[in-house]
């Protein structure tokens, strides 16, 4: 069994290529994504504001979204030296505390930027940090939750970085439509987070963690998944048509659609379709969640 070294508190500063490896770029996606959204909702005119949008995406993807990788990996560090040895911090590439030093450092650097784009800017930041530790840390650890873990995630990575991207061009909330649009799509997004536990049932059960897949099963999980997926979108295609953004709402109905028939074809094998759910089916959602995106920045 591979064991994570035991090394002192005090040890050698990492090197910047293991730091970005901790961070997982890969992940920051997503909320990048979601920023961008909430910035075309917001129908703000992006000229001049080159440097506030670079400083909007550094902060919800490298920043808040890379933070929190290093909290997940700090805290899974023990399972990590068994399970995935050559990871940095079980590897010993970010060795003694350095791994908690980098995660509170990210913390705080996040903050501060948050802190010079506006009130409301700081407060979704903070929320998202906030979710990030819990969802890792003891004692909350919603990771351990089938329920509350994707729900942290996805209202963090989609709801907070949209919230975002509107706020910073707006200077104050968006309109309530927007918000309702962005709390809608995090929502939804719980079910998207669902989907990547499907290829740990096994693992999940042995472990303790109560994934939903390892709680009720694969074939209900993927059920509940995907309906919160497309329950989603359809309160999202109500507030467009109340707002009478039709074309819009008829576009992510066609989006809706398709992501039917390929949640059609993923409940066959949950398990091993996953991988390809997520580039078809949740590909659909997050480009509706541009067309969405559009359709609010015209009524402005």
């Amino acid at each position: 069994m591979t064991r994570l070294a035991r090394q002192p508190a005090l040890a050698a500063l990492p090197a910047a290529a293991d730091v970005l490896e901790l961070s997982k770029p890969i992940t920051w996606f997503p909320p990048m994504w979601a920023f961008g959204c909430g910035v075309l909702a917001s129908g703000q005119p992006v000229a001049g504001k080159v440097l506030l949008l670079v400083a909007g995406v550094a902060l919800t993807g490298p920043l808040v979204c890379g933070t929190s990788q290093m909290v997940n990996d700090w805290f899974d560090r023990h399972v990590d030296a068994i399970n995935e040895p050559a990871r940095p911090i079980p590897s010993g590439r970010i060795a003694g505390q350095w791994g908690l030093a980098l995660a509170c450092l990210g913390t705080l650097f996040s903050l501060a930027l948050a802190a010079t784009m506006g009130s409301i800017v700081l407060v979704a930041t903070a929320a998202a940090l906030l979710s990030a530790w819990a969802y890792s840390a003891p004692p909350m650890r919603l990771k351990r939750s089938g329920l509350w873990g994707p729900l942290a995630v996805g209202l963090s990575y989609e709801s907070l970085s949209w919230l975002t991207g509107s706020a910073v061009l707006l200077g104050h909330l968006p309109s309530l439509p927007n918000l309702q649009v962005l709390l809608f799509y995090g929502l939804g997004a719980w079910g998207i987070m669902t989907l990547n536990d499907f290829k740990a049932v096994e693992g999940d059960r042995a472990t303790g963690i109560r994934s939903l897949p390892a709680e009720v099963g694969v074939r209900p999980a993927v059920l509940l998944a995907c309906s919160a997926m497309a329950a989603a979108q359809v309160a999202v295609i109500l507030v467009l048509l109340g707002q009478g953004l039709t074309k819009t709402a008829l576009v992510i109905g066609g989006s809706l659609l398709l992501q039917l028939a390929c949640m059609n074809r993923l409940s066959r094998d949950p398990k091993a379709l996953a991988p390809w759910y997520n580039g078809t089916g949740v590909t659909l959602y997050v480009l509706g969640m541009v067309a969405a995106a559009i359709g609010l920045g015209s009524l402005s």
